[in-house]
């Protein structure tokens, strides 16, 4: 699977209402990637209206805190 690039968590918007991290993508809409795929460990944040991935990059700390939001 090829990614776009690599991002670290701290640098992608949350919204705590919708528990979805956001990133822009250079297509104009956001990359997103939910809480739930993160307490997953699941790394790869797709944008909704092209085929571009990143790969959001979390240490384990990183998941702990998140994993408290909900």
């Amino acid at each position: 699977m090829s990614v776009y690039d690599e991002v670290e968590i701290e640098d992608m918007d949350f919204d705590p209402s919708t528990k979805i991290f956001y990133y822009p993508c250079p297509c104009g809409d956001r990359f997103q990637i939910t809480i739930e795929q993160i307490k997953n460990k699941y790394e790869i944040a797709q944008c909704p209206s092209c085929s571009l991935q990143i790969r959001v990059i979390f240490d384990q700390n990183s998941y702990e805190i998140y994993s408290k939001i909900e």
